[in-house]
């Protein structure tokens, strides 16, 4: 089968010709259409995981796949032959993942069917992004008329967390591009805040002309504050910056590890670094969601899976990028 594959860690992602892997007890062979791209990705290929779980090399790498089960081993029942799936596949040993035609899972995986009205691309571009939106949304237990900030509101995650966040009534604040700005507002957020420029006025002071930072443009729009914070791209001063924008006894989450620094406990903040631990539950909750149209899946770019070596660890994506195999 074609695959994609790194040879050691760090190593340069390439297109080569692996072995099938054939279905087992208690496992399942997908035949993949589609496989969803995340930054994590990256971070396994850069050795995240060395020393925590074991790999094997050629490794393939991949988490996020949809496709078409062509094998079931036995002792399976809850899933057939030609069933549309949808998955989050991280087994050990790692190497085995979704950049590749076929790929073989365990049954009680995290692994969902997918609706007729829900294409492949629609549902690779779900699982790891999805599930961290709708895990953070019922973390901070959003309520009608709360003010939500959305930090790096342009990516996968930041795609669905507006779109959640709006859905539970919330008034969501998107930071954003300003050539973002339209689509931020077509998936539900109220206002976008583009923190690289100076609101229109009077000629600018020279202390002016410098780029405002995320807090300052927020706080010019909104003095009273926000309920909820959701960063997902600063660093630890921008992440203790934008929580301070937090009202006494909100929540403020970061998903990228940039918590250590900031006083949320003493200001009775709920939140803090966040790891989404969200299951095959949430992710037929959001394929419901999509297939009946209250969710837009934000797709970027669709390269074959030949691309695969030139958008791994991209930046700039605004939504998903999806390999089509």
């Amino acid at each position: 089968m074609r695959a994609i594959v790194v040879r050691e860690f760090g190593g340069r992602a390439e297109v080569t010709e692996m072995p099938t892997p054939e279905a087992g007890p208690g496992t399942l062979q997908i035949q993949l259409d589609a496989a969803g791209v995340n930054p994590f990705d990256k971070r396994l290929i850069d050795g995240f995981l060395d020393g925590k779980l074991p790999h094997e090399f050629p490794m393939i790498p991949g988490v996020d796949g949809a496709g078409v089960i062509s094998s079931v081993g036995a002792g399976i029942e809850d899933f057939g032959v030609g069933d549309r799936v949808v998955g989050k596949f991280l087994i050990p040993p790692v190497g085995h993942g979704t950049f590749a035609e076929y790929i073989v899972v365990p049954a009680t995986s995290i692994i969902a069917k997918v609706p007729d009205s829900v294409t492949s691309i629609q549902a690779a571009a779900l699982p790891t992004a999805g599930i961290t939106a709708l895990d953070l949304v019922h973390a901070a237990q959003l309520a009608a008329g709360q003010r939500v900030l959305v930090v790096g509101a342009s990516g996968g995650v930041g795609s669905y967390l507006v779109q959640l966040a709006a859905l539970a009534g919330a008034h969501v604040i998107a930071t954003a591009r300003p050539d973002d700005t339209d689509r931020m507002i077509r998936l539900g957020a109220a206002e976008v805040v583009d923190y690289g420029r100076i609101p229109v006025g009077d000629s600018p002071t020279r202390e002016q002309s410098s780029p405002l930072s995320v807090a300052d443009s927020v706080r010019m729009s909104t003095p009273g504050g926000v309920d909820v914070l959701f960063d997902l791209v600063s660093d630890p001063a921008g992440f203790g910056a934008n929580a301070a924008l937090v009202r006494d006894g909100g929540a403020a989450y970061t998903t990228v590890g940039s918590a250590g620094g900031a006083d949320l406990k003493g200001r009775g903040i709920r939140g803090g670094d966040f790891e989404s631990s969200g299951g095959a539950p949430e992710l037929r909750e959001l394929l419901r969601d999509v297939g009946n149209g209250d969710l837009v899946v934000p797709i970027d770019a669709t390269p074959p899976l030949e691309g695969a070596p030139d958008v791994i660890g991209a930046s700039g994506a605004r939504g998903k990028t999806v390999l089509v195999i």
